[in-house]
């Protein structure tokens, strides 16, 4: 079997599963502190490779964050750390052997005896709070009676930790609200676009409508026969043919005001010496000032005189 010998790996390589905040930030700074003034970590951690160039925290969470926090301060001196990277030809004595250290350090059978000077299995009375993890090598501090647990720097860091992810779900929230309003104006402009495109045919429609339920039954044949040469004229030739002083009459009658009459009436004489009038529509849009509705009561006056 190959010797174990530890390797250097790039920090950003590796990921863990546990989460940083499972640590104090002060515990973490005080350990990355002393990692760049060492020059590295004393105790390698043990990785799984994962992919290319990418590994997983098999033992050793709190001595990568700690690498990653003395990169974060000097990422010169900070870029890589020592680990043992587990192998097929060595991965079972490797967790065989992490397992053992755990056990023991969480039993507190390696105790060291006062008289022998060596660890003693079967001796336990040195407290186990005061034994140093084999695995990460980090201190467990002894509690006196007067002293109580500082955990208002380890409870800032977790709140801390909290309202930064709060606050990048609400940025991704109203990123995610911006762009339905950008989708929702874009749809409302289409809608737009597709009625002002059938506006014209929608007045076309409702005028000609309108003009169909004007129109008086039709006579007996033989009183058509003897009108046949009175017919009245259409409006829209009235609007191509008739003086000035008729058309006046003819919008006073239907309920228009003086100065909209005069308006009106100029714009008549320019563009029908330009181009007739063909439809109800077109002097709609032609004619300034006149709109829609004032255009159906001039055809409601014209009908019920003609």
């Amino acid at each position: 079997m190959q010797k174990l010998s530890p390797s250097l790996v790039a920090v950003k390589k590796i990921t863990s599963k546990v989460p940083r905040d499972n640590f104090a930030d002060r515990d973490l700074e005080k350990v990355a502190q002393l990692i760049l003034e060492l020059g590295g970590l004393i105790n390698p951690i043990i990785l799984r490779r994962n992919g290319m160039e990418a590994y997983e925290i098999v033992d050793g969470d709190f001595e990568y964050y700690a690498a990653a926090k003395a990169r974060e301060i000097n990422p010169m001196k900070g870029e890589t750390i020592g680990a043992f990277i587990l192998e097929p030809e060595n991965e079972e004595l490797l967790l065989e052997q992490v397992k053992a250290l755990r056990k023991s350090a969480q039993t507190g059978n390696l105790v060291e005896s006062p008289e022998t000077g060596f660890f003693d299995e079967n001796t336990s009375s040195q407290p186990a709070d005061s034994i140093k993890n084999p695995v990460s090598l980090v201190e467990v501090p002894n509690l006196c009676e007067n002293e109580t647990p500082e955990d208002s720097s380890s409870l800032e860091q977790r709140l801390t930790n909290i309202e930064t992810r709060l606050e990048n779900q609400i940025n991704e929230l109203k990123a995610e609200y911006a762009r339905e309003q950008q989708v929702l104006a874009q749809s409302i402009k289409e809608v737009e676009n597709r009625i002002l495109q059938q506006v014209p045919l929608l007045v076309e429609a409702g005028l000609a409508n309108r003009i169909n339920e004007l129109k008086p039954e039709s006579p007996p044949k033989k009183q058509a026969v003897e009108n046949v040469t009175s017919q009245p004229m259409s409006l829209l030739s009235a609007l191509n043919t008739l003086e000035k002083s008729e058309l006046s009459a003819t919008f006073k009658d239907a309920g228009l005001k003086p100065k909209v009459i005069e308006t009106i009436l100029e714009i008549i004489l320019e563009e029908r010496d330009v181009r007739p009038f063909e439809s109800f529509t077109s002097a709609v849009k032609r004619i300034d000032g006149l709109t829609d509705k004032t255009m159906i009561k001039i055809i409601d006056k014209w009908h019920k005189y003609s």
